[in-house]
């Protein structure tokens, strides 16, 4: 299902990728960096335009991944210089490889006027933002929704836009289906762009609603409005009929191939490259506490087969000396000193690359869940059970867009964001949870 953008923050958007192209092309082809380069990169004149066009096409796919146009930062100084400097550093080495294949033997000199090039670019994007800010409001970015109906979905509907949306969207208040409509004219005055119908909504209301849409008024249902939006299945309105009727929920043989086939080179890239890092974690794991560096502990993979998933060692050896399975909660006394580091900076699922590379495990899926908790949860949540149609990741849509939980209300809101990723599942969508996790990880969202 398409996704919605702001025009304004697609404009945005575009801005940056003409001034990082801009900015390429003119330090590219100055005379400054014909003395740095020599005149065997300036004979390459017709292809540095696509040289410029291809750093600027990294940066513009980086930014939005690493979250530049997010409406809560993307006015906000600060947060964007860190993010637009993440977006420079992770677009580095990729343009270094890229300038080093239109001329190798200038690949030190080319090293240089990037970081010059990066730089710039990252100046320009800060220049522009704090000029916006001093001349629009914040609130032109925000969308505001009428509720339409009440009950406990709209409710829920209400708390997820205040707690994960609310730089995007704000409710402008919620109406009762069966009373007395609000006005065409009072809505466009209060701005409200969208009307949403929850799963308290009358039926009677959709021939007011109908006439609303057709006069230019945005209407959705709960359903269709949290998968476009908010990036989430609504489970209070999921039923087995829209499952079957719903579009998605397999990604084809090719799809899989190529799914398998990017596990294995990216576990295999990841591996020799933390490898050090690995070796250093283990050496301080066993340092700090005694017990093994590795632990192994038995998951629920696809289809809920048992698998044995490998992590550093966090927590004490007796850490379930009762025999009882337990959530880790915040500031758990059974995390050692060395553990603490190591999950808060998702170290310790490092090991976890060995079951992505013999296959137990995908990069970017469904968490894998103890069967413990998964017996009780699938109690508990409807349809809990559909997230194993795929899967368990090393990293996931529900991991980069709900922060670390250890409760039955924490599984059902990240069952929503898990949903949505069965549903949608594909290399592209793939490729932004792994540059979303770098924002995660970098920015410590969702440390635990």
């Amino acid at each position: 299902m398409s996704r919605y953008v702001a025009p304004e923050l697609a404009a945005l958007w575009l801005a940056d990728v003409v001034l990082a192209f801009t900015v390429a092309h003119l330090l590219t082809a100055s005379p400054a960096a014909r003395e740095v380069l020599g005149a065997s990169w300036q004979a390459l004149d017709a292809r540095l335009i696509n040289h410029a066009a291809l750093l600027a096409s990294m940066l513009g796919t980086t930014a939005i991944a690493i979250g530049l146009y997010r409406p809560d930062i993307c006015l906000e100084p600060r947060r964007v210089a860190l993010n637009a400097a993440v977006v420079a550093l992770i677009a580095f080495p990729v343009a270094l490889a890229v300038g080093g294949a239109f001329s190798p033997e200038l690949i030190g000199a080319y090293a240089a006027q990037l970081g010059g090039i990066l730089a710039v670019w990252v100046a320009s994007v800060l220049l522009v933002r704090w000029t916006l800010r001093s001349t629009l409001s914040p609130a032109l970015l925000v969308r505001r929704v009428l509720l339409v109906g009440a009950g406990e979905s709209s409710s829920r509907l209400v708390a997820a836009l205040r707690t994960r949306r609310a730089a995007m969207f704000e409710v402008a208040g919620a109406v009762e289906a069966a009373g007395t409509p609000p006005s065409l004219e009072a809505l466009r005055r209060s701005r409200v762009w969208a009307l949403v119908a929850t799963g308290g909504c009358d039926p009677d209301a959709s021939a007011w609603m109908l006439d609303y849409k057709l006069r230019g008024i945005e209407v959705f249902d709960e359903l269709a409005f949290c998968e476009r939006h908010l990036g989430r299945i609504s489970l209070e309105r999921l039923s087995v009929a829209w499952l079957l009727g719903a579009e998605g929920f397999g990604s084809g043989r090719l799809g899989r191939a190529v799914k398998r086939a990017t596990d294995i080179v990216v576990s295999l890239a990841m591996l020799v490259l933390t490898l050090p890092l690995m070796a250093l974690t283990a050496l301080a794991v066993r340092l700090d506490s005694p017990g093994p560096a590795l632990y192994r502990q038995e998951r629920a993979g696809l289809h809920g087969q048992s698998i044995t998933l490998l992590k550093f060692r966090s927590m004490r050896v007796d850490a379930e000396a009762g025999g009882t399975p337990r959530w880790a909660a915040r500031a758990d006394s059974r995390v050692t000193r060395v553990g603490a580091f190591i999950r808060s900076t998702w170290i310790d699922e490092l090991p976890q690359l060995l079951n992505v590379l013999r296959g137990d495990m995908s990069l970017v899926g469904p968490r894998p869940e103890r069967p413990h908790f998964v017996e009780q949860l699938a109690e508990l949540i409807p349809f809990y059970t559909q997230r194993s149609y795929v899967k368990p990741g090393l990293t996931g849509w529900a991991q980069v867009n709900y922060p670390y939980g250890a409760s039955v209300e924490d599984a059902r809101e990240k069952l929503a964001y898990d949903l949505y990723y069965v549903k949608n599942q594909g290399f592209f969508l793939d490729m932004l949870v792994l540059l979303a996790t770098v924002r995660v990880i970098l920015f410590r969202e969702g440390a635990r």
